[in-house]
């Protein structure tokens, strides 16, 4: 009892310390303190779409396995996993030790023991579309099988079973992302549609405040079940502190200014300010911050839409794939990552997946790369000699990339292509996009677990939008077939070398002009240490130490 009175208290201190920012708490209690020029719209894992969710989701919640560093799959909640030799059954074996947070929802206000039936529950919210952004990721999942749930299944507090439909190898990757966290069944039932507002997980962190647009707070969790390899408690720092200033040279000032620990991404930083090339910090910063700067899942592009039932595709040159390749070969996207990125970022002169992925390494695909003769040729080939009785196209941006295309504008002048930049609102582009109503268009796709299939699936047929996330409405039975057979391969090696078939697949059929593959690129002031970094961009707080009161 005494302990969690303490406890308690040092929750209580740490957010009147945060609210107030009175002195005699700051020397007592250690806050990592970073600003997302993003909102946080939701804090129910089902709604884990948006980069600002899922940063703090993975604060606040666990699943059944993880992703560490190195893309290898790692036991979270479920310390052991088998899956059946014909891939259609999954078995996971749960800890004995995962509790809630503490909550007034359960009996004497203290988190209970994680079962296997909260499992069964929180996968069987995700298929309804109200709530989750999840649905497709479960499509595979056979809920017809009889005695099961859903195809959910709790044969025991510790055992908990999915079964599948068919084998789908990237199965465990989807498992790591947040949407399949554990959630208590207990809020649901309390606070239904507005649980992202009342999240309670397992994880290092919980939440003590959340003032949409303006701050929120998280504290320790003291009773994670997690340990560091010398058998201490994790999490190390007592609460983090999150701020939504969205104007970027704001929040980079007071960084400078030491209220800030870390900045992420060249938008909320400035680099001609402390850069002096490919990231390298100017000499007055580098005794006070570090660099961190690792590749991103993150492949970003200009997309056509190619969909010629539609009688103003038809109207649009390009629906011709030779005009297509003429401007992907058109694009000198080395000069885009020096001059407009700072030279973060690299080339997109390979496929459409990032080439750092396990599946691409050995596999890698041949793209374009700056070829202004092979442009003009096919300029000519399709009947637009040096782009003689070439109509104007449009290409839509949101108004973060304007500089871009204006350096697409220049660079498409070249081959005799003219081209008119309408810039859009982030909401709006999104939309006229899902619509098919954008023909010409700037977009990024941010890996959600690394495996090829991620990208890939981009191109599939049944995934034409607005229901899914083919916003070309690219069409191609033979690209169709081997992927079905492609996600069905449990060997890795022999999986690979399918996803390299579609690849080249789509960088022939060019319905989308790689840029490049985005970097992770932060800024931490050298008071915090233990903040890995990874090529999912995610957030892993566990093990940050920083001195009191800093």
């Amino acid at each position: 009892m005494l302990k969690r009175t303490l406890a308690c208290f040092a929750l209580s201190s740490l957010i009147l310390l945060v609210s107030c920012g009175r002195k005699e708490h700051e020397s007592k209690y250690t806050v990592f303190k970073f600003n997302e020029m993003g909102d946080v719209t939701s804090l129910d894992p089902a709604s884990a779409r948006s980069f600002e969710n899922e940063e703090i989701d993975n604060q606040l919640y666990n699943g059944l396995v993880s992703m560490d560093d190195s893309f290898k799959i790692r036991p979270c909640i479920a310390k052991s996993w088998e899956i059946s030799p014909d891939g259609m059954v999954y078995t996971f074996h749960l800890r004995q030790d995962v509790y809630f947070h503490d909550d007034t929802i359960f009996q004497g206000s203290k988190g209970r023991k994680v079962i296997a039936s909260d499992f069964v529950h929180s996968f069987f919210r995700l298929f309804d579309a109200r709530v989750s952004d999840a649905t497709t990721l479960l499509e595979n999942v056979n809920r017809t099988y009889p005695g099961t749930f859903q195809g959910f299944y709790a044969s025991n507090d510790s055992t908990f079973m999915i079964y599948m439909k068919k084998a789908y190898a990237p199965f465990l990757n989807i498992l790591t992302m947040k949407y399949f966290s554990v959630i208590p069944i207990e809020a649901i039932d309390k606070f239904g549609q507005d649980f992202g507002e009342h999240p309670i997980g397992t994880g290092p962190f919980q939440l003590k405040r959340l003032e949409h647009g303006v701050k929120l707070i998280l504290v320790r969790n003291e009773h994670y079940f997690e340990k560091d390899a010398q058998g201490n408690a994790l999490p190390y720092i007592d609460g983090v502190v999150v701020t939504f200033l969205k104007d970027g040279e704001t929040s980079f000032l007071q960084f400078l200014d030491g209220k800030l620990d870390m900045v992420s991404g060249i938008a909320a930083m400035n680099p001609k300010e402390v850069f002096t090339g490919n990231c390298q910090l100017r000499k007055e910063f580098k005794d006070k911050f570090f660099v961190q700067r690792t590749p991103f899942i993150k492949t970003d592009y200009l997309g056509f839409m190619i969909d010629t039932t539609r009688k103003n595709v038809q109207k649009n040159p390009l629906h011709i794939k030779a005009i297509r390749q003429a401007i992907n070969y058109a694009i000198n996207r080395e000069e885009i990552v020096q001059y407009l990125r700072y030279g973060v970022g690299i080339p997109a002169t390979s496929g459409f997946v990032p080439p750092f992925l396990p599946s691409s390494k050995n596999n890698k695909v041949t793209g374009y790369t700056y070829d202004p003769d092979k442009a003009h040729a096919l300029m000519a080939a399709a009947g637009y000699p040096n782009g003689k009785n070439f109509p104007e196209l449009i290409l839509r941006v949101s108004n973060e990339w304007e500089s871009l295309a204006l350096a697409m504008q220049a660079q498409l002048q070249r081959i005799g292509i003219k081209l008119s930049v309408l810039r859009e609102q982030p909401a709006v582009l999104a939309e006229c996009v899902a619509s098919g109503q954008c023909y010409f268009f700037k977009k990024s796709w941010v890996g959600d677990y690394p495996d090829g299939e991620n990208f890939l699936s981009l191109f599939c047929s049944k995934n034409f939008s607005p229901e899914g996330v083919n916003y070309f409405h690219y069409s191609n039975p033979a690209f169709d077939e081997l992927y079905d057979k492609a996600i069905s391969e449990r060997v890795d090696s022999l999986r690979y070398k399918d996803y390299k078939k579609l690849d080249e697949m789509v960088i022939e059929d060019a319905p989308v002009v790689p840029l490049y593959y985005d970097e992770v690129v932060r800024i931490i002031n050298k008071r915090v240490s233990g903040l890995p970094i990874n090529s999912l961009n995610m957030l892993d707080l566990r093990y940050v130490t920083k001195p009191p009161g800093e």
